[in-house]
């Protein structure tokens, strides 16, 4: 069971970069579902807008300038970063591997241990045990972890259960051992059968692809999709969170002495608001207790969590006691119970251009 338990290990810093260029559903949908069925559609989803990155600007783009606002706001040294994790499905290459490009644009140590990590929307809480359990290891103090999609360029437009959804945004995170921090839970499961939920069923080595793979077909529910991009089965998904997910918040919660309703704050993976609301009812959290950023970003996969945080914790908010869950594709579910009480949380930025390499 892999229930896992740090101490004096913590979030020093995180920050969210996104990209400047709004796509409003109202618009996008337009021509892709009937028009009387898109402001039902818009209000079932919570998302009225998401960023969408320009077609020169990767996942790691966003990551980078968020990294470099963390190091500008937390005068931490570059060569104090010991391992660096890029958590991504829309990485630079198929090889090399991204982290390595990330640590050299960064000016990182050549000390620096770098990899690639990728997994869906759970992506942010196994990155982030990742990072703890680097950061626990002698001989590692400090763990920078990038977490960034651009799913923008591989949903087609034309898909009506996809398109509405996703946005794109970069993520950084700073984990390091301290005794600043206390204890923190991680509950991590997977159940692989429900391989097909989420897909994209050619481009790989079992399937690679060919021009007739790669050519939009249309489905039965009218969406435009070729086997190269995003599938998503709605139902099964919906069906897997309400299933699963209550379950492994409570598991971490009562491993960390406490209950969902007694957190400050119950940060979801943002996958539409509809399930989040379900979730945060059958858990009985009050409502104030979870934020939501997918109204103005959209579901940006193992992005979310942290963009949430970045747009929506302020100040002095309460957040010593603060439960994380991210699932979705694998299938795949995990929850973090940790405090955020000595976390500086940089605001979210917009994507300076100009920074491209």
């Amino acid at each position: 069971m892999a229930n896992l338990q740090f101490g004096e290990t913590g979030i020093r810093a995180l920050a969210a970069c996104v990209p400047a260029g709004i796509s409003r559903n109202e618009d996008a949908l337009r021509g892709v579902v009937p028009a009387e069925e898109i402001a039902k559609t818009v209000a079932a989803i919570g998302i009225a807008e998401k960023r969408i990155a320009p077609a020169d600007v990767c996942a790691s783009d966003l990551c980078a300038q968020a990294a470099e606002s963390l190091f500008a706001e937390t005068k931490i040294a570059r060569d104090s970063i010991d391992v660096l994790l890029f958590m991504s499905q829309t990485g630079d290459f198929r090889i090399p591997a991204t982290a390595p490009i990330l640590q050299a644009r960064l000016g990182l140590s050549k000390n620096c241990a770098c990899m690639d990590l990728s997994l869906g929307c759970s992506g942010y809480i196994y990155a982030l045990s990742a990072a703890f359990a680097y950061a626990n290891i002698p001989g590692v103090r400090r763990v920078m972890l990038l977490a960034g999609e651009t799913f923008s360029k591989i949903v087609n437009p034309r898909d009506r259960v996809n398109a509405p959804l996703y946005g794109d945004a970069g993520t950084a995170t700073i984990v390091e051992k301290s005794a600043d921090f206390g204890s923190s839970h991680f509950v991590l499961k997977t159940d692989g059968s429900g391989e097909n939920a989420v897909k994209i069923p050619a481009g790989g080595c079992r399937i690679p692809a060919t021009p007739e793979s790669l050519e939009p077909q249309t489905a039965p529910d009218g969406s435009v999709r070729s086997a190269c991009e995003v599938f998503m089965d709605g139902m099964d998904v919906f069906n897997f969170a309400v299933g699963k997910v209550p379950a492994v918040v409570s598991e971490v919660a009562t491993l960390a002495g406490t209950t969902p309703a007694a957190a400050d704050l119950v940060v979801f993976h943002q996958a539409n608001k509809m399930m989040t609301d379900f979730l945060a009812s059958r858990l009985k959290i009050p409502a104030g207790k979870v934020p939501y950023s997918l109204g103005k970003y959209g579901n940006t996969s193992s992005a979310s969590i942290p963009l949430t945080l970045a747009e929506c914790v302020r100040g002095e908010a309460a957040r010593s006691n603060v439960i994380l869950c991210g699932f979705g594709a694998g299938l795949s579910w995990g929850a973090a119970a940790l405090s955020l009480a000595q976390t500086k949380i940089l605001p979210v930025s917009e994507y300076n251009t100009q920074t491209t390499p």
